[in-house]
């Protein structure tokens, strides 16, 4: 049985198994099971399947057609009677497997293994399965030891190879003589190498090779080098492709200085020149590579992929669209991004109007954006269809806790506020997602919307990614509902069998109305009376299942989900696309500047940089150190990296011998974090060693300095809520970043713009900018499918066409009827992901 039939399997049997919990008491929550049904089965459908498995699969299909139209006692059969078959499926499947096991030991000896597969039989067979099931290996110039390198590079079948895309392109339609370059352009020309070896100069050592064609010599320098490596790379006798760009050196001499390894192709001896025009003499695909990995292998198995299977990519897109958005069939343009034809322009990838004027590379970046698109235009669809649960707050509780208020709410508090109370009030469940800066109120926000659930008769849960963060909540929870003779129950990792059950009975009996806690809450024991509304923080450090979990323990409840990580408007659209948004884009009054300075690593600055935690301590304030690492690594890319089990014995004993100085990292057990974090909070320490562990919501209004240690190592975004602790109790407050010397142009971009604002929007576009989104907030733990080519930063008008087509679509042809193509590849790319309507 093949994975994704698992997968699909799996996703199946998920909510089956959910109804027919309690003796099938839950089959009345969950809605559109037929929906949910028909998709999967459609998709598994679409799998190479054996006849049997289609029948079953087929009988699962028909048996819901007339589901909703049944009485409760016959859909408890049918519920029943699925279980049963998706059992059959498996055990059959295991049989399979086993068997085809024992075929593959028969025949294994008869496939030879070398460097490239040469049976005709065998790539006859493969080429007739589904592309995402043909291993890499049997493509031609691949086999096992060029397939195990391009595993590095998550290239394990000829789908994945169709979907790994050129990182740029270089013009060698025209060769120049290298008597004909001139000097300032970027040019290509083709000649052997004549000399090469190590010069030196009665200044410095430099390294040359010098390249000739006949009609003239280009001379290529490094002065900082690598020589063991230059000599192996470029020998003498070598044929050679080059394309750089050419100045003049001395007495007028053609050179190129410091040229790329990317931009030297050595043609390797017995090596024919071009084969099938592959390349030069055509606009030339350059693809990222690994190790061991020369390009001019790379491009000859991309050529042969695409050659051999870019004819059987089918096109999904409809018709209408290809029609009213000027672009291409899928496949023959995933074809020509790969390798661009004679009449095509060389497209700059990192050129927005490039790439858009380019019709292939549109309509490839079009249509992943257009899949994802339509997959968030069905999850909201799907909620939209969902009977939630339509609150009558009665002021009573949010009333007294607004009276006792030590202050006013922002007006960007009120509004969201309200926003939150319209989705409660209607049937139709809330799925929002709070957005604001750190600093910006989302407590007090979330905890009004809770007590707005339990003053109509609900009970409510609070979701935190950490016990320190959690903990923090449960004390802001505690301090706010003081008197209001509700009970709020706290569940974490670590709670003895006893207190457990105490907290579990609490919460089935309703005697409990709020829950607040970490993954803890989402294990099979915990269940609700009456449960009607979700809060997650931080949101984005939960798996989608995670989230899943907790909100199946009620009635379709509504969901508010919180991060302080400003999400870019782009990445909005994509990760967030079926959420309504809130944003708190206002500061509470009081809240002072933080003053953020960058001081390089040495002994003057760093004095600079104890004198400030010096003087703000003597002010009786307090102060974090972060470093990035725990303890020391053996990886010599980490020995100037400063870790914080040594450095926090180096402050206490050497530097700050007078004061208290405690240690927070992530391999404490949670007690010791715990009293750690109580002992600073209540002014038993003076400064906090610490790891990223306090990046998100730690909370202690005294601290007013933070210093991050090889502040180069860590991303914008984490800087700026690293920052985010101090500032908090209306005191003047200070981030100062110490960075070593060695650092890239990435992290001095962080750097300056942590210096030049603390406006957390402009620091998360920035952030995007530079990290690209696949990294910002970590997509495969969000559950957004990948995107191979389509960028959001570059192609934001790309998908702010895909979207308006998507959500169009779907509100014209709900079930895509009509578009049983577009149907299938939407489930291939987002998998029982649909199943999680408004999960993000």
């Amino acid at each position: 049985m093949s994975q994704d039939l698992i997968t699909i399997l799996t996703a199946l049997e998920k909510p089956l198994k959910f109804a027919s919990g309690k003796n099938y008491s839950n089959l009345d929550k969950i809605k559109a099971l037929d929906q949910h049904v028909a998709d999967l089965t459609l998709k598994a459908l679409s799998l190479p399947l054996s006849s049997e498995q289609s029948e079953v699969i087929e009988n699962i299909r028909g048996s819901f057609k007339t589901y909703e139209s049944l009485d409760n006692q016959k859909k408890r059969e049918v519920v029943q009677s699925t279980l049963e078959k998706i059992e059959e499926l498996r055990s059959h499947g295991v049989k399979s497997t086993s068997q085809k096991k024992q075929q593959a030991n028969l025949t294994k000896d008869k496939v030879p293994v070398n460097d490239s597969i040469t049976d005709t039989e065998a790539v006859d067979q493969v080429r007739s399965e589904n592309i995402s099931e043909i291993p890499i290996q049997f493509v031609k110039g691949v086999g096992p030891r060029i397939a195990s390198m391009l595993k590095k590079k998550d290239i394990g079948t000829v789908e994945d190879a169709l979907n790994y895309f050129p990182r740029a392109y270089e013009d060698r339609r025209t060769i120049n003589k290298i008597s004909k370059l001139v000097p300032g352009q970027r040019q290509t020309v083709m000649g052997k190498i004549m000399l090469a070896g190590k010069v030196r100069t009665t200044r410095r050592s430099l390294y040359q090779v010098v390249v000739s064609d006949d009609t003239g010599t280009v001379t290529l320098v490094w002065f900082q080098f690598n020589e063991k490596y230059l000599r192996t790379a470029y020998k003498k006798g070598s044929s050679v492709i080059l394309t750089s760009e050419v100045t003049l050196g001395y007495r007028d001499a053609l050179q190129i200085v410091h040229p790329r390894p990317e931009d030297i192709e050595v043609i390797d001896e017995g090596e024919e020149m071009d084969e099938d025009n592959i390349h030069f003499n055509r606009i030339v695909p350059i693809y990222p590579l690994t190790e061991g990995l020369k390009q001019r292998r790379m491009r000859r198995i991309m050529k042969s992929v695409v050659d051999t299977y870019g004819s059987s990519v089918r096109s999904f897109l409809p018709a209408e669209i290809i029609k009213k958005r000027d672009i291409l069939e899928y496949g023959p343009a995933l074809k020509r991004v790969h390798f661009p034809n004679d009449r095509d322009k060389v497209t700059n990838l990192f050129e927005q109007k490039s790439v858009y004027e380019s019709k292939p590379h549109r309509t490839v970046s079009y249509s992943e954006f257009f899949l994802t698109e339509i997959g968030l235009a069905i999850k909201k669809r799907d909620v939209a269809k969902l009977s939630g649960i339509a609150f009558s707050p009665t002021g009573e509780l949010t009333e007294d806790l607004l009276s006792k208020l030590p202050f006013d709410l922002t007006s960007a508090q009120r509004r969201v506020i309200s926003e939150i109370e319209q989705d409660m009030c209607v049937e139709t469940p809330m799925n929002r997602l709070l957005q604001g800066d750190v600093g910006s109120g989302k407590t007090i926000v979330a905890l009004l919307s809770i007590l707005k659930a339990v003053e109509s008769g609900y009970q409510a849960v609070l979701m935190a990614p950490t016990e320190i963060l959690a903990e923090q909540h449960l004390a802001s929870v505690l301090e706010y509902v003081r008197g209001m003779g509700l009970r709020v129950v706290f569940l974490k990792s670590g709670l003895s069998k006893s207190e457990k059950n105490i907290y579990y009975k609490a919460l089935m009996s309703g005697e409990a109305q709020i829950a607040v806690g970490t993954h803890a809450l989402i294990q099979e024991k915990v269940d609700f009376k009456n449960l009607g509304l979700v809060v997650i923080d931080e949101q984005h450090r939960f798996g989608v299942m995670q989230r899943a979990e907790l909100m199946s323990k009620g009635l379709n409840p509504d969901v508010l989900v919180m991060t302080a990580t400003p999400i870019p408007r782009t990445l909005a659209l994509t990760v967030y696309g079926d959420l309504d948004v809130s944003v708190l884009d206002e500061l509470p009054p009081g809240r002072k500047k933080i003053k953020t300075k960058v001081y390089y690593d040495q002994k003057g600055s760093r004095d600079k940089a104890y004198n400030t935690v010096r003087k703000e301590i003597e002010n009786g304030r307090q102060a974090y150190v972060v470093y990035p690492m725990i303890e020391e690594s053996e990886n010599p890319d980490f020995k100037d990296v400063k870790y914080a089990t040594q450095m926090a014995e180096e402050l206490q004993n050497e530097i700050f011998p007078d004061y208290k100085v405690g240690l927070l990292h992530g391999k404490m057990k949670a007690d010791e974090k715990e009293a750690i974090m109580k002992r600073f909070i209540s002014q038993h320490l003076d400064i906090l060693v610490a790891t990223t562990v306090i990046e998100v919501g730690v909370d202690v209004p005294n601290a007013t300095v933070m210093v991050i240690e090889n502040a180069e190592r860590f991303g914008l975004t984490q800087l700026h809520q690293l920052r985010g602790r101090v500032g908090r109790g209306g005191h003047d407050s200070y981030c100062i970043l110490i960075s070593s010397f060695k650092r890239s142009e990435d992290a001095e971009k962080r750097l300056t713009i942590m210096e030049s604002t603390s406006d957390g929007f402009k620091i998360a576009e920035a952030d995007l900018t530079i990290r690209g989104p696949g990294d910002f907030l970590g997509t495969k733990q969000s559950g957004l499918p990948q995107f191979r080519f389509a960028n959001l930063i570059r192609d934001a008008r790309i998908l702010s066409e895909a979207r308006e087509d998507a959500f169009s679509l779907v509100k014209k042809d709900p079930e895509l009827s009509k578009y049983p193509k577009l149907l299938e590849q939407v489930l291939n790319k987002w998998g029982g992901l649909l199943q999680l309507g408004g999960i993000s």
